[in-house]
Formats: C-alpha cells, sequence, structure tokens
C-alpha cells in the first residue's frame, strides 16, 4: 500500500455517506412528482371522492329532457330557432354539472365562444352528480322559460323536489355541496347565454321593424298570412362554435321561370310528386312536420331522438350528459346557420313559385312556414343531429321513434301518428329532409344544401375536445 496517500477518516466516510443517501432520497421524489399530474394540468382528474358519473343511471337525465320537452311543446313563442337555443343551453348545463364527475371527460370551458369560466368543485370533496345535474336543470330552466305558465313553473319545482327526495344521500353536507354546484353552473351558463343575441327570443318571432325584400324570386307571405318572416335576425347570433359560425354560406340555384331551367325543374319536381302522395309518403311528411303549435318543434324531435338513444343503449349518466351536450350544441348551431343562409338569399317557397309559374291554384300538402326557404331548417338540424348520434352510439345504431305515438289521428289529412324504425341515425336525417319535399315546401336543393351543411355542423361538435 502506497504509504503517501492519507487515509479516510470515520468521519470523511459518514459524510459521504448521507450525501450520498440525500440524493437518493432527492432522486426518489423528483419520480414521484413526474408521476402525479400537476393540479393546473387541463387533462389531470379533478380530484373528488365519491360515485363517479358513470355509476348513476341516465333516469335523472330522461325525466328532466321529458320536461324541457313539455315546456317548449306548452310554452309560448318557442318557435324552432327559440326552442333549439334551449336544448343547447340546457345540454350544456346539464354536462358541466356532471363533468367534474366524468374521470376521462373534460369542461367545454375555453372550447365555446365566449365561455371562459365556470364555477369548480372543491378538491377531494364528495360530490352526488345526480344532485348536481338536478339543480342544474331545474336553474336553467327556469331561466331559458321565464315565460313559463305558474303550472309548469310548478312542474319544475316539483320534479327537482321529487328527484332531490329519491337521490339524496345520508350525508347533508354532500347533498348540499353539489346542489350549490350545479345551481352555480346554471346561473354563470345562464348569464352567458343573455349575450348571445337571442335572450328572450320568444317575445320577438315576428319583428315589426323587419322590412320584407321584395323582387323575383324573393320569399313572399304564405297561405298562413304572415307578412313579417319569423326571426329574420336569427343568423346574427353567437353560435355556440367560432369554427361553425365562420361556414361560408353555399348560394342556390339562379332564379329563372325558363322551363328548361334547373331553378324550374327544382319545383316542378315538387309540383307533380305533390299531387300523387303514396299513404306512406303522407306518413312521413306529417311524422317529422313536428309543428311548433302542435309539437315540440323539429329540434325538439331531435332532442327526443337523443332521449330514445339513451334509452336504447341503457346508457348511463355520463354518457347521457353528453347526449344531450351534443345535441343541444348541435341543433341550436344548426338554426343560427340555416336562418344566416335563409336570411342571406330570401328564396321563395314552392307555394309561391309553383303559383306564379306552374299552377296558379296550387295548394302544398302541408302549409309553408312563415320564412324562406332555402336552405331547409329541418335538413340540416337533422343532419347535425345524426351526425353526433353516430359518433356515440355507432353508424349500425338500430332503433325505434316513438315521439308522436301519443298524438290523435290528423284527420284532416288522414294519418295515424305510428311508430317508425331505423336503421341508422342518417336514416332519420334523410327521412326528415324528405318529408319537407312530400309536404311541398321545400324543393330538392333546399334539402340537399341542407343534409350537407348540417353534416360540417355536426362533425365540428364532435371534433370538440369531449375527453382528456
Amino acid at each position: 500500500m502506497n504509504q503517501d496517500l492519507p487515509l479516510l477518516s470515520d468521519k470523511t466516510s459518514t459524510s459521504q455517506r448521507n450525501q450520498r443517501r440525500w440524493w437518493v432520497a432527492l432522486v426518489f421524489l423528483v419520480l414521484v412528482q413526474a408521476c402525479n399530474p400537476r393540479q393546473d394540468d387541463p387533462v389531470a382528474p379533478t380530484t373528488q371522492t365519491g360515485k363517479p358519473a358513470d355509476q348513476y343511471t341516465a333516469d335523472l337525465a330522461l325525466k328532466w329532457s321529458d320536461l324541457h320537452l313539455k315546456l317548449v311543446r306548452n310554452g309560448t313563442g318557442f318557435t324552432p330557432p327559440v326552442a333549439a337555443r334551449t336544448f343547447g343551453y340546457a345540454g350544456v348545463a346539464m354536462y358541466e354539472a356532471v363533468v367534474p364527475g366524468i374521470s376521462d371527460h373534460r369542461s367545454l370551458v375555453g372550447q365555446l365562444q365566449q365561455l371562459t369560466e365556470l364555477p369548480q368543485i372543491e378538491t377531494a370533496k364528495t360530490y352526488n352528480w345526480a344532485l348536481s345535474a338536478n339543480a342544474a336543470q331545474a336553474t336553467i330552466l327556469k331561466g331559458l322559460f321565464a315565460n313559463a305558465s305558474d303550472v309548469y313553473k310548478a312542474k319544475i319545482d316539483s320534479l327537482e323536489n321529487a328527484l332531490f327526495i329519491e337521490y339524496q344521500e345520508g350525508d347533508d353536507a354532500v347533498n348540499q355541496r353539489s346542489i350549490t354546484f350545479g345551481k352555480a353552473v346554471a346561473n354563470a351558463i345562464y348569464e352567458w347565454s343573455k349575450t348571445d343575441g337571442g335572450h328572450e327570443g320568444y317575445t320577438r318571432n315576428f319583428p315589426a321593424d323587419y322590412v320584407v325584400p321584395t323582387g323575383p324570386g324573393l320569399w313572399q307571405p304564405t297561405e298562413n298570412g304572415r307578412k313579417i318572416p319569423m326571426q329574420p335576425y336569427w343568423g346574427k347570433n353567437r353560435t355556440f362554435l367560432a369554427a361553425i359560425s365562420s361556414l361560408p354560406m353555399p348560394a342556390p340555384l339562379m332564379v329563372s321561370t325558363d322551363v328548361k331551367s334547373q331553378y324550374f325543374a327544382q319545383y316542378l319536381e315538387v309540383y307533380t310528386k305533390n299531387k300523387s302522395l303514396t299513404q306512406e309518403e303522407k306518413e312521413i311528411s306529417v311524422w317529422w312536420a313536428d309543428d311548433p303549435s302542435e309539437t315540440f318543434t323539429p329540434p325538439g324531435h331531435s332532442y327526443s331522438l337523443a332521449r330514445i338513444s339513451v334509452r336504447t343503449a341503457n346508457a348511463n349518466l355520463a354518457k347521457a350528459v353528453e347526449t344531450f351536450a351534443r345535441v343541444g350544441i348541435s341543433v341550436s348551431d344548426a338554426f343560427v346557420m340555416c336562418w344566416k343562409c335563409k336570411y342571406t338569399f330570401n328564396n321563395e317557397r314552392p307555394y309561391t313559385y309553383v303559383r306564379r309559374a306552374i299552377d296558379p291554384n296550387w295548394i302544398p300538402f302541408w302549409p309553408a312556414p312563415p320564412f324562406p326557404g332555402y336552405s331547409s331548417g329541418h335538413a340540416t338540424q337533422s343532419g347535425a343531429t345524426a351526425i353526433v348520434l353516430t359518433d356515440l352510439y355507432g353508424s349500425q345504431f338500430k332503433f325505434t321513434d316513438d315521439s308522436h305515438v301519443a298524438r290523435v289521428r290528423d284527420t284532416k289529412r288522414n294519418v295515424d301518428f305510428k311508430a317508425r324504425s331505423y336503421q341508422s341515425f342518417w336514416e332519420t336525417a334523410e327521412e326528415s329532409a324528405l318529408s319537407r319535399f312530400l309536404g311541398g315546401i321545400h324543393t330538392r336543393q333546399d334539402n340537399e344544401i341542407g343534409l350537407r351543411e348540417g353534416r360540417k355542423i355536426g362533425q365540428f361538435v364532435n371534433g370538440l375536445n369531449w375527453k382528456k
């Protein structure tokens, strides 16, 4: 051994051993922190305890959506665009009141236009997501249907109380915390809704200040006597998705009375078909008519299809709230964009053109709605709905639409309301669009463009970051 090398003292050896232990502990701490998501990471699961949303049934969501449809049907001023808007905000409120309890899903905050923040849950606290959804739906519907009759305001309170009794837990603190969160979310969403341009739209369906454009090929008052068309400014409203509001307006065919023109052919086809409707075609026309004075409107029919999908698939609460949010957003944005298209071109209805250029005495099978024809609202919103439901439940989803089976026979048109079965959601969209052609109130181009634009809208809604 080299005697010139100094030997390590016991004190020095102990110091080095302590230093090595310190470094090992530091490395272990770093590794542990790396495996845990940051609290400010938007992808990190929200810290909460209690039963997750996917362990609740969808029964509560189904009961609220059923009452929502009744509010539209029995309310005053809930025309299709106005009704569609309520489904959008109610759907978002239901989703946001439950999404902290869905481990792999995220909020729509920052993804929807001007929705920059919403109330948050308390970290590491237990929540009852059924009670949160219950409080949120009661709160948002009271706002959206502020003009509801006392009878229907009482129905909202009654359902809220009944569902509270059904879903409450033994811990009063959990119950109250859940209710407080649901109400806070709904109130915030309702305040946000007031800024979109459609707030209380039920008070101004036919604004007297609107000047109806005149000229060849433009909309004219229909046989129902309306001089002002429905919701001419609705297309200026804020959409839920910014990308949807940026979609270009697709131009219709050039107006012409030349019998060799495509324009003439479109209207002649409507007229010809209307004179030879089969019983089946009459049933299709009436089934999808969804007249606002007698039903829950066309977007309500789409919300009904969402309910049928949830029931058929036996979906849980987590799947149900996403279903109603996607369909609600889709139909709301579809009506904004379709109405923007309608009042960009102010295209005449078959009722007007056929009487002007083909048969002055013609009366369509279904009365023409009081707003421009191009493009079809039925086709647009049905197409959007079909795309989002397909993404959620699959392209081969078989179901039966029983939305109108309780209605009495349409004696004027000799039609009963019998349930209709489908092999896919897109089949319903195509049939909904076809129904307006069979009714004599839309041309083929109205429907084809409506379905095309509806597909785009549904794809944008599917493209939101629903999952983490």
